[in-house]
């Protein structure tokens, strides 16, 4: 087990190697390619497109382009029943506030294009609360519009050939910090109450809080997204499906300040009367470093419920825990049908992690009957080396966490490990193959159960949707 773990480690390194001498070769380029044609894959094509710089965009860094940002998509807005358009951003340093998007719309960042985030906070709008929230996160009032936003739109691509958005973060975690803000801080991306969205091939960077925020939306491929924010950064989780019906993330690096993915839906009485879950959810190939926090999070807001999430294939190292769930009285809500495999996690606090008692409340107004159910939490073929604590399982006094399921799993513990490697109060479930041997409450169904804790058979329906090969020439290179 060692080995394996030795081998995760070196693979590891060997992609961070690779993404940064990919990146350091784009560095060396000079701004701006010389070919004016590209092409990418995609949920639609466009039958027209267009360059920010047509709309006056300057990309020195310095100027600001929301107005350019603003003009081209409502110009473009003409083509949403024309077969959609396409705004390209080309290589350069585009400065800019909060702009929002368009249906049947493409955003396409050059691999040398840069969205620089701008610090003037007049250029970002004051929206309310999120309804499932019934506040903002950092403070009781509205929020700061998103520097990418939309709602109630339909067929959205935010894509690039590795292009990067810079949400130059550090400016509002100090105000957080400070406790200066009168608002929430502004996400990176956020799409509210729409359909077929794809975000994919971006490098995502710094962003003032979460990175990437479809909410309220359906039908969702997140792909080939690279994130990275300063680990000690306040509250930049990576992506955070939020009452959200099939969607499907892969091919993700991710290294935050938070939860690598956070799963969720809604905020105790306000997500309870809201009533919108995040289900089909399926994560794949995810790689994530996140010291302080999880891999993978489902709550804590989670009570409009969170059922059918499918992880597979996720690697983790120097993380505070694998997959952890976050919930607590007055929460509601519900957390079901949640299963995970071939996950290898190299330097953790913990490989299990859930708790009944996560105490952060919207407001006083929550209702302390309010209980949540948690069942069917599935893991199986997890790897794991240089743990402090295999698991710390604890579920609600007469409100048991039932269902959980662990088969084929193997977690070496560091050498300055806990004394008692699991902690289990208030779960029912069984095992199979788990080493070491777990708690009373989790009893060993012997090798002929080894079959347990499986994925369903059956795919999502976002697994069905295959990408388009689109080409364009622009004129602008």
């Amino acid at each position: 087990m060692r080995i394996e773990g030795m081998r995760l480690v070196c693979g590891l390194i060997v992609v961070i190697v690779l993404l940064n001498s990919k990146k350091s070769e784009s560095r060396r380029s000079k701004s701006g390619s010389r070919s004016n044609s590209f092409e990418y894959n995609a949920i639609n094509c466009r039958a027209h497109s267009a360059s920010l710089v047509d709309y006056g965009g300057v990309g020195d860094g310095k100027t600001s382009n929301t107005k350019a940002f603003e003009n081209a998509i409502r110009n473009l807005s003409q083509y949403e029943s024309k077969g959609g358009a396409q705004l390209y951003v080309p290589a350069g340093k585009w400065l800019t506030g909060s702009f929002n998007l368009i249906s049947h719309f493409t955003l396409y960042l050059h691999q040398h294009a840069v969205l620089l985030a701008s610090q003037d906070m007049n250029e970002w709008p004051v929206i309310k609360p999120l309804p499932s929230y019934g506040r903002g996160r950092d403070a009781a009032a509205g929020r700061y519009t998103s520097l990418i936003f939309g709602t109630n739109l339909t067929d959205v691509i935010i894509t690039g050939d590795n292009g990067t958005i810079d949400g130059q973060g550090a400016f509002w975690w100090q105000q957080f910090h400070k406790k200066k803000l009168k608002y929430t801080r502004p996400y990176l991306i956020e799409l509210m109450f729409s359909d077929n969205i794809q975000i994919s091939n971006l490098t995502l960077l710094n962003s003032p809080s979460w990175h990437v925020h479809p909410t309220y939306s359906s039908n969702i491929i997140i792909k080939g997204i690279t994130i990275n924010a300063p680990v000690t950064s306040p509250n930049t989780d990576g992506i955070n499906p939020d009452s959200c019906t099939n969607t499907r993330i892969e091919d993700c690096y991710i290294v935050s300040g938070d939860d690598c993915v956070a799963v969720k839906s809604g905020w105790d009485e306000y997500g309870i009367k809201f009533g919108m879950p995040t289900k089909q959810l399926a994560i794949r190939r995810l790689t994530c470093i996140s010291p302080y926090s999880a891999t993978i999070a489902l709550g804590s807001e989670m009570s409009g419920g969170i059922e059918d999430v499918r992880a597979e294939d996720i690697t983790a190292i120097n993380t505070e825990s694998g997959v952890r769930i976050k919930t607590a009285v007055g929460r509601g809500g519900y957390v079901k049908d949640i299963y995970v495999k071939r996950m290898y996690l190299h330097t953790m606090k913990w490989a299990f992690w859930m708790t009944g008692n996560y105490g952060s409340h919207a407001d006083s107004h929550y209702d302390p009957n309010a209980l949540p159910e948690i069942k069917g939490i599935n893991y199986r073929d997890v790897v794991a080396e240089n743990v402090s604590m295999a698991a710390r399982l604890e579920g609600i006094s007469k409100d048991p966490f039932t269902g959980i399921c662990m088969a084929n799993v193997t977690i070496g513990l560091a050498a300055k490990h806990k004394k008692q490697p699991w902690t289990c109060t208030d779960i029912q479930g069984v095992t199979s193959g788990v080493t070491p041997q777990p708690c009373d409450l989790l009893p060993d169904q012997g090798p002929k159960k080894i079959t347990a804790c499986d994925f369903p058979p059956e795919n999502l329906p976002i697994d069905m949707v295959e990408l388009k090969k689109c080409s364009y020439t622009m004129k602008h290179a």
